[in-house]
């Protein structure tokens, strides 16, 4: 194992001890009175099933989560972050030794984007239900038409380089920031990152261990800072977690890969429902406050 990836697994350990020891302390503070169902574990199911082929999670879970009806619309953040842990973790694990990507970059970009978590998770748990709702409301929009026009080939699919070098480095790096801090508001790493790469003419095999390595230092990152304020749903998270180890898994060794263009215009359908109701939910809000 070289350096670079070794740095990486090693940050990537030490972060989520600290998570689950953080989450241990959380459990000892709050009583826990929410108990994991089995709809809890097939969201992170299905949602970390397809993630680890290349939808993303982020999406998909709020949207089901807003047809559910639940969890309330502020503890959504910070219940992505801490229920998608484990299976960024595993996904990290899996895709930084299969596919060979420059250390360099891999190592920069995941660093930069904790960072940016880190940062911006102090802010996501400071704001106000109605501002959540429109940042989530107006992020969901902006998945679906990405996911929309990706299907429809207006994206770039991506060149054939496995590094960066000079200007499109350093621009990779702060842009990956800036995706790391938005993960902390549930906003979804994965397309951002992924078209970005694919301007600059990155392999998007490339952009595979990159993405999941920073979502996989990420969210724990993050996590740590709705674990302190406790603005997550419990049993909703550990749903994710349980039933996104075993979606990942599935995905990364037995199924492998699927017809993802007519499975992403179901997404679209599904995201676009997500966002409008947010949306209405944050007119709502903002009504009611008036009054």
């Amino acid at each position: 194992m070289n350096i670079p990836k070794l740095i990486l697994f090693s940050a990537l350990a030490l972060v989520n001890i600290a998570f689950v020891l953080a989450w241990i302390g959380a459990a000892r503070r709050t009583p826990v009175h929410e108990r994991v169902t089995p709809v809890d574990i097939l969201i992170g199911f299905v949602t970390d099933f397809f993630d680890t082929l290349g939808i993303g999670s982020f999406a998909t879970t709020t949207a089901i989560f807003k047809l559910r009806g639940k969890p309330a619309d502020e503890l959504i953040p910070g219940t992505l972050n801490i229920g998608h842990n484990a299976s960024a973790a595993l996904s990290t694990i899996i895709m930084v030794t299969i596919v060979a990507v420059d250390p360099l970059l891999l190592v920069l970009m995941v660093g930069s984007a904790a960072m940016g978590a880190w940062l911006g998770a102090g802010v996501a748990t400071r704001l106000p239900k109605r501002t959540l709702q429109l940042v989530m409301g107006i992020a969901l929009l902006i998945a679906g038409i990405t996911l929309a026009l990706s299907n429809l080939g207006a994206l770039p699919a991506g060149g054939t380089a496995m590094a960066l070098a000079g200007w499109k480095l350093y621009a990779a790096v702060g842009a990956n920031f800036v995706f790391g801090a938005l993960m902390s508001a549930g906003i979804g790493l994965y397309a951002p990152c992924m078209i970005m790469l694919a301007l600059m003419g990155l392999n998007p095999l490339a952009a595979f261990p990159i993405m999941m390595g920073a979502c996989g230092l990420v969210q724990p990152v993050a996590g740590l800072r709705f674990l302190e304020t406790s603005r997550f749903a419990w049993g909703a998270s550990l749903g994710l977690i349980i039933g996104g180890v075993i979606g990942t898994l599935i995905a990364a060794f037995i199924v492998k890969s699927l017809p993802l263009p007519a499975l992403r215009w179901l997404v679209i359908v599904v995201v676009a429902y997500a966002s409008f109701m947010m949306l209405r939910s944050a007119r709502i809000d903002a009504a009611h406050d008036r009054q």
